[in-house]
């Protein structure tokens, strides 16, 4: 059985809606939160809470060019040849 460009195009389609509401919570959670949540890993990791920050700030951006590379360049690719 075969994947049609259709359904992989829905598939992107879909993988990119639900990566863009994960990096959106956790942009949300990192910006109105960040006390919190630096408290909690700054613990848990042994981490200087200036280096928590770091790490978000670098996650955040990872997260979002995987999401443009993997998931929203593709189906855009997809959606223009289909």
């Amino acid at each position: 059985m075969a994947i049609t460009i259709e359904q992989l195009t829905a598939f992107l389609g879909w993988s990119s809606l639900i990566n863009i509401g994960i990096l959106l919570i956790s942009t949300l959670f990192v910006v109105w939160r960040r006390d919190f949540a630096v408290k909690i890993h700054s613990t848990m990791f042994d981490l200087d809470p200036r280096t928590v920050s770091a790490v978000y700030f670098d996650y955040l951006g990872r997260y979002k060019l995987l999401l443009l590379v993997f998931n929203i360049v593709p189906y855009l690719a997809l959606r223009i040849i289909a």
